[in-house]
């Protein structure tokens, strides 16, 4: 009997060709805890040699590209306020021709705690209003994504409302502090799942704490 093709059998990396961090458009919006998504796009931006983000009216955001792995790598800020966060990445996945498995997504989680990264391959939206509208134009929840941590909201009047004013305000400072330790792992995340697939990047950084 032949022997099997291990190239057959090996499962085959997840290398993701677009970056998405979602947030608000609006200077009101910036630093606040439903925005570092934003911020971490960003600043990963600025991270690369001559990449800058500009805006892009077909793709409904902001935009930029470089190489990584001899691929075309975009990076993109849905300006479309976090609820319709779907269009800006279904218009980007069709211009170039990606799969929904080629994205990643970077945004706020509040069942984590803050500065927490937690990257998937996969899932629901979380009650999420920016993943449940690219869950919906995706048509799949198949897709990679990390979550980084922003702490629970104090429930115990106003849920909803409490919910809202916790995403949209902004970081204690010491839990600012946290977040500006956290960013600079969360590009080292992303740019090794870039090089070595998303599940190697899972194993090293999920559970990790920052050092302050």
């Amino acid at each position: 009997m032949p022997e099997k093709n291990s190239a057959t059998t090996a499962p085959s990396l997840v290398l993701p060709r677009l970056i998405v961090g979602l947030g608000n458009p609006g200077s009101k919006y910036d630093r606040t805890r439903h925005n570092i998504g934003f911020e971490i796009v960003e600043a990963f931006a600025k991270s690369l040699p001559d990449v800058s983000l500009v805006g892009n009216k077909r793709f409904q955001g902001e935009t930029g590209e470089f190489r990584s792995a001899g691929e075309r790598t975009v990076l993109l800020k849905p300006t479309t306020y976090m609820n319709r966060s779907g269009q800006a990445v279904r218009a980007v996945l069709d211009w170039y021709k990606l799969e929904p498995s080629a994205v990643l997504v970077v945004y706020d989680d509040m069942d984590l705690p803050t500065g927490k990264l937690r990257m998937r391959l996969s899932g629901g939206a979380g009650g999420h209003n920016g993943m449940k509208s690219i869950i919906s134009h995706l048509g799949t929840k198949e897709f990679p994504r990390l979550r980084v941590g922003v702490g629970a909201a104090d429930k115990s009047g106003d849920a909803n409302g409490a919910v809202v004013s916790h995403v949209l305000g902004r970081f204690a400072p010491e839990d600012r502090k946290i977040v500006d330790a956290v960013i600079p792992m969360a590009i080292d995340a992303i740019d090794l799942s870039l090089r070595k697939g998303v599940e190697r990047s899972m194993n090293l950084y999920n559970g990790r704490e920052v050092e302050l």
